[in-house]
């Protein structure tokens, strides 16, 4: 079944991690997930069981009301969400993250903390690669930057889904 298909009213845009290696990331980015109705996709091999206390303690005790799904692969993922667009978000990238135009249901793709995105997976897809202006660094902590993308995502969306700002 398509994503598009599978999409239910609170859900913006999704969070695609590909080999994630720090469970505290992994946790910190399923905590945003839950509070920006975003859904999370893990792609394995994982740096760490889904089990890890470091996971659990960083997502605190939201993890009951996250959308969590793993594939074995990238191309499993692929064939079981069929997502309607990408965007990977890799140092480099050519666009900026605030350029692109997000609908719900967008797929962000991020990589590892050490390795980041497969050269074959950018070329694949060279044309939906975003980056985040950066100095001085090598790269910003991923969590950090999902959480960047994530929010300019469902700020353009008009932040869907909040009840009231008070």
């Amino acid at each position: 079944m398509a994503l598009a298909d599978r999409v239910m009213g609170g859900i913006l845009v999704h969070v695609v991690l590909v080999e994630p290696e720090i469970p505290a990331n992994t946790g910190n980015i399923a905590r945003l997930c839950v509070a920006t109705g975003t859904v999370l996709h893990l792609i394995r091999p994982l740096g760490f069981f889904l089990s890890d206390p470091r996971l659990k303690r960083a997502g605190l005790d939201y993890w009951e009301h996250l959308q969590l799904h793993t594939y074995h692969s990238f191309d499993e993922f692929l064939q079981k969400v069929e997502p309607r667009r990408l965007f990977l978000v890799e140092t480099g990238g050519t666009q900026l993250y605030c350029e692109v135009n997000y609908r719900s249901d967008d797929c962000l793709v991020f990589g590892s903390e050490t390795k980041g995105l497969a050269p074959q997976l950018l070329e694949a897809y060279k044309d939906y690669v975003v980056t985040l202006p950066q100095r001085d660094v090598r790269s910003l902590n991923l969590s950090n930057t999902v959480a960047i993308v994530v929010y300019e995502a469902w700020r353009q969306l008009n932040f869907a889904g909040v009840k009231s700002f008070s």
